[in-house]
């Protein structure tokens, strides 16, 4: 049976917490290598953390995940191991996209808090769902700030430009 190389991606939208002794990021990663062990009897072997730290997962403009996809593209990866499906988007466009490019390169992926399998229908459809939460709590937080930003201005208490999950709000006075 051949060699499985299975690469890690990990993600955390702020840089909060980063600079910890032991951050999320660091969680994420030891987890996921543990899984990876487990797996020992498929021939699953750890092969490399890629890692994006205080950037958006609605995002796909992250240096981890680009130089991940271009691992995957020229054969060096055969596993994509996250902690959670939306440490890798909360966009379900960016991920259906990421999907379709992980199966032209035979390439599986693996949440392993979320137990799902997609190389199954059901499987699937489990997955479509949790990105839609994912991306609807993503909309969710950014129309809570647009609200606040409204809210602020008509009050007088706020004016500028605010920059976080991959978009820019501004307001003008």
């Amino acid at each position: 049976m051949p060699k499985v190389n299975c690469a890690i991606y990990t993600c955390k939208s702020t840089e909060h917490g980063l600079d910890m002794e032991f951050n999320s990021l660091q969680n994420q990663e030891e987890a996921c290598k543990a899984y990876i062990l487990s797996q020992a009897f498929n021939n699953w072997e750890y092969y490399k953390t890629y890692s994006d730290g205080g950037i958006s997962g609605g995002t796909m403009e992250r240096p981890g995940l680009k130089t991940l996809l271009n691992d995957i593209r020229t054969g060096q990866i055969q596993v994509v191991v996250v902690y959670k499906v939306d440490r890798l988007s909360r966009s379900i466009i960016d991920f259906h996209k990421m999907m379709q490019e992980f199966d032209k390169y035979g390439c599986n992926f693996v949440s392993i808090t979320q137990s799902f399998d997609t190389s199954n229908s059901m499987g699937k459809l489990t997955l479509n769902m949790l990105l839609s939460f994912a991306q609807f709590e993503r909309e969710v937080s950014a129309e809570r700030v647009r609200d606040k930003i409204a809210a602020s201005k008509a009050k007088g208490l706020w004016m500028g430009e605010l920059r976080r999950w991959g978009m820019t709000l501004k307001t003008s006075s």
